[in-house]
């Protein structure tokens, strides 16, 4: 929207601008924001920023000094839709107050040093990525987490419209058309904003899981850019939302027995503008080139330790499981599904040529998750990691109808967050390479999850351990 600090002063009153929002986002990928009257936003704030209390709420308490600083990035700005008086919001990198140098664990730093680390190592100038937006909308959702009242309640008319019209069966949501899909105009008004805030939308349509999940897919792009846009989607998806009086969720996995969430993100590098992974080749497995191979094997050989960031929940678990076209195993493929990477097979041309790692989900931090993929791949081609030598695949057949011998042969993802964070634990060094991740905001990272969530979850009776125990 801005190119310059000067351009974006000048636009606050000559627009009547009330108000200017800065949007810093917290260690565990939700974006924080601090609001000042547009009359005091002046240019210094692009160098200074704004002071704040990094230990609420962002989560920087326990890796740096709590004292810190938004510092707004021009060309992040947009014009906020949500807001009642006239705001421009804007983007920040997270700065120490004393200094004003980049905090080392702040998300955006790390994926801008991602990006440094892979255009110093002379292998791409550019890592296009695009995820995969899937999330539910439901009508309601009531929680109570009480030692004696324990129970989750969802609402969802598309599986229950009171007789208006016919309920959507379980797993039968993919691509339905109105009335069974409630949610065409809802999704199509966030479409449409997005439009007019400039993230390009390919396209919307409703998912495979019956109670309001839906997807919506944008245009790849830069690392940071994407990782970017993911926040604003995210915004604009549940404001929407709000607004028809409905709430979205990217949970990971809100229903039994329905399709998850996930965050497929397709990925190719670049460089001088030409796709490094295309190769046409005779004998290139879907014109592959070497160098997407390698970092093929770079994903897949630290895929066990990308989940301790790409699926930083317990419910993330909950998705990875067989039967829901879901990754359950480390692979690639042609168009399988239930591999951790799939080839797409309508990605065919020399400059749409990418693979889709299918893993992640929405409950990490996006900057983190798709700096962590970039690094494994670099890992990759810098180790030129044999994807056959490794039982990678490709696989093109079904392995539920594969001996045990076969079956035995490929690497299973974690199937728990306690094992994704061992993982990562144990397999770590390629994130840290030129201080792209430093080893203390991993091993933060790894200890805060584990004490706050797997061991919380682990120690709290489910409701369907009644089911099965309560007449023990």
């Amino acid at each position: 929207m801005f190119d310059s600090p000067v351009e974006a002063v000048k636009y606050l009153s000559d627009h009547d601008i009330a108000m200017v929002d800065l949007k810093v986002v917290g260690v565990a990928g939700q974006w924080l924001h601090i609001t000042l009257p547009a009359r005091r936003f002046t240019e210094k704030y692009f160098e200074e920023g704004v002071g704040y209390d990094g230990s609420s709420g962002a989560g920087f308490g326990d890796v740096v000094d709590s004292d810190v600083a938004a510092r707004p990035q021009v060309d992040t700005a947009f014009v906020d839709p949500f807001c009642q008086h006239p705001t421009i919001s804007f983007l920040c990198d997270t700065i120490s107050a004393d200094a004003k140098e980049p905090v080392p664990s702040d998300p955006r730093t790390i994926a801008k040093q991602a990006v440094e680390f892979m255009r110093s190592s002379g292998v791409a100038d550019e890592a296009a990525m695009g995820p995969e937006f899937e999330f539910h909308v439901f009508d309601r959702v009531r929680v109570a987490n009480d030692p004696y009242d324990v129970r989750v309640a969802i609402e969802s008319s598309e599986i229950d419209s009171g007789g208006i019209t016919p309920g959507i069966p379980t797993k039968r949501g993919y691509m339905r058309v109105p009335p069974s899909d409630q949610l065409h105009e809802l999704r199509s008004d966030i479409a449409l904003t997005l439009e007019g805030m400039g993230v390009p939308v390919h396209y919307h349509h409703h998912e495979t899981g019956a109670p309001g999940q839906c997807e919506i897919e944008t245009d790849l792009a830069g690392l940071v850019c994407v990782a970017d846009r993911a926040m604003l989607v995210k915004y604009v998806v549940k404001n929407i939302a709000k607004r028809h009086g409905k709430l979205a969720t990217f949970m990971p996995k809100p229903v039994f027995g329905e399709a998850g969430n996930g965050m497929h993100v397709h990925q190719r590098l670049e460089k001088a503008g030409r796709n490094l992974f295309y190769d046409q080749r005779k004998g290139n497995y879907a014109n592959l080139s070497d160098t997407a191979l390698h970092y093929i094997g770079g994903l897949l050989a630290h895929g066990n330790a990308l989940t301790g960031l790409t699926n930083p929940s317990t419910n993330s678990f909950k998705r990875l499981v067989e039967g829901y076209e879901a990754p359950t195993n480390l692979f690639f493929s042609l168009a399988n599904r239930s591999a951790a990477i799939r080839v797409p097979r309508y990605a065919v041309s020399p400059t749409e040529k990418r693979i889709e790692y299918r893993p992640p989900d929405f409950a990490g931090n996006v900057y983190l998750s798709l700096a962590a993929m970039l690094m494994a791949g670099l890992d990759g081609i810098e180790s030129k990691i044999d994807v056959a030598k490794n039982n990678f695949g490709p696989f093109d057949t079904d392995l539920a109808k594969q001996d045990q011998a076969f079956r035995r042969r490929i690497k299973p993802l974690p199937r728990s967050l306690h094992q994704a964070l061992s993982a990562l634990a144990n397999d770590h060094g390629f994130l840290l390479k030129d201080g792209v991740f430093a080893e203390s905001f991993v091993d933060h990272w790894i200890a805060t999850k584990q004490f706050n969530e797997s061991r919380e979850i682990a120690s709290r009776p489910h409701p369907y351990e009644y089911h099965l125990y309560l007449d023990v």
